[in-house]
């Protein structure tokens, strides 16, 4: 598809300083979402919005359609300040959110129908949109007689069908089969490509980030906790993107690299090796984030990369080994980073000394060096052990630790890091949890130890 130079005048939506927080539980205060976000969407481009759980990529995508308000900042679309829904784009959801009692065509006639749109000419759209999706034949059929690939394409073309200016896509293959997804969204990719798109951009939500390589034109990578945006990825490869060349692996090796790398500048110089993250002094023990793994995820993930020719293995090639998507490996890799038990470098993954001995290792030494480990990495974890050791009885309710924990954190996140707090240090034999009477101690010979 040919491009024409992107000037101001073909800016269709823009963004600009925009924020978004959510009032937490009992009025203690607001969870900040979005945090001065800056982006745009120009005519004859993909764009897509890539980032971890946590970075907003839906939340923003919302305020763009007009779904959701911004706490502060604006956004722009087609030169004014939008208020209210965005009527110059559509969206395509990763749940089908069919009405199970009309017909596909009258499925893709709703948005025409809410816009007052006559039958006639009704019609006529939406059988263009269905052929379109290739769903010609099915436009008598209910949603309980079609594929879930098949309930996507009458999404699709429930969206194509009011000619959006820009399609908003929120994870729409997600829901999907491997094959399916792969298949639908090689049709999107080729419709783009013919000049046959009913929209003059798209903006896409993902956290695949071969997907994002693949269809976008530039890929914006957010930050998570709260979500800004780190940078951008220009794909300069000729459409259509081939997985094969060297190009596209580069592409999706840095963004490996810099989403393992949380820290790490987006520069989008690919061809510049990124580096390692600056570890950051943390105020707070208890503001540290960790990753949502348990100890059995990081140790079955060592187990399969020592295997590997000199412990070392191709991020992508390992998520597609274990048909994992992003948002399921990142927080294993984190976890194994965060430890000490692995190194990320230009999307691959090698396993330390240290972790290579963790990895091979008996069931006993193996736990010895994960204490050790946590001991030496995990403040919020020696502060909890510190806090036990203090108590005259070796014990703490667990409602002071999240009480902690949400001076930081939302209540669900807060949730989620005391129970990976407690699975580590379970496993690192530090202390134990009584989950009936919600209750932290020491195991008893440790206790014994510090009462002498």
């Amino acid at each position: 598809m040919t491009k024409t130079a992107v000037t101001t005048e073909q800016v269709l939506i823009s963004v600009e300083q925009v924020n978004k927080s959510f009032p937490l539980p009992d009025g203690k205060g607001e969870f900040t979402v979005l945090r001065q976000i800056n982006a745009k969407v120009s005519t004859g481009e993909v764009v897509a919005l890539l980032g971890r759980s946590g970075s907003g990529k839906s939340t923003l995508l919302r305020i763009m359609a007009g779904l959701i308000p911004p706490s502060d900042g604006q956004v722009i679309s087609n030169g004014k300040p939008l208020r209210g829904a965005n009527q110059n784009v559509a969206m395509v959801f990763q749940s089908f959110a069919l009405l199970p009692w009309l017909t596909v065509q009258e499925n893709v006639e709703l948005g025409l129908e809410a816009q007052g749109v006559n039958r006639e000419l009704r019609r006529q759209r939406a059988l263009k949109a269905i052929d379109l999706v290739g769903l010609d034949g099915f436009e008598s059929a209910y949603p309980k007689e079609l594929s879930g690939g098949m309930k996507q394409r009458v999404g699709f073309a429930r969206a194509f069908v009011i000619e959006p200016q820009v399609l908003f896509m929120d994870e729409p293959f997600s829901a999907l089969d491997v094959l399916t997804a792969e298949n639908l969204r090689g049709e999107i990719d080729d419709l783009w490509n013919a000049g046959s798109f009913p929209s003059k951009s798209i903006l896409i939500v993902t956290h695949n980030i071969e997907e994002a390589v693949f269809l976008a034109d530039r890929v914006i990578i957010l930050g998570a906790n709260p979500g800004r945006v780190r940078g951008e990825v220009v794909i300069d490869l000729p459409r259509p993107h081939d997985r094969t060349h060297p190009r596209f692996k580069a592409l999706v090796d840095y963004i490996y690299t810099v989403m393992t790398n949380p820290e790490v500048e987006v520069t989008g110089e690919v061809t510049v090796a990124a580096q390692k993250a600056a570890v950051n002094t943390v105020k707070s023990p208890y503001s540290q984030s960790l990753p949502h793994v348990r100890v059995g995820g990081i140790s079955g993930l060592l187990e399969l990369i020592v295997e590997q020719p000199e412990g070392k293995e191709d991020i992508p090639k390992l998520a597609e080994r274990l048909q994992l998507e992003v948002d399921d490996l990142l927080p294993i890799l984190d976890g194994a980073v965060l430890l000490g038990f692995a190194q990320v470098t230009q999307g691959d993954v090698q396993l330390t000394d240290i972790g290579r001995d963790f990895a091979t290792t008996t069931i006993l030494r193996s736990k010895d060096l994960f204490r050790q480990q946590v001991l030496q990495n995990v403040p919020m974890l020696v502060s909890m052990l510190q806090t036990l050791r203090e108590k005259r009885n070796g014990s703490m309710r667990a409602d002071f630790f999240l009480d902690l924990l949400e001076e930081h954190f939302p209540h669900t996140e807060t949730e989620r890091l005391f129970a990976t707090a407690v699975d580590w240090g379970r496993y690192a034999e530090l202390f134990e949890y009584d989950a009936s009477e919600e209750r932290l101690y020491l195991p008893e010979p440790i206790f014994a130890e510090s009462s002498e």
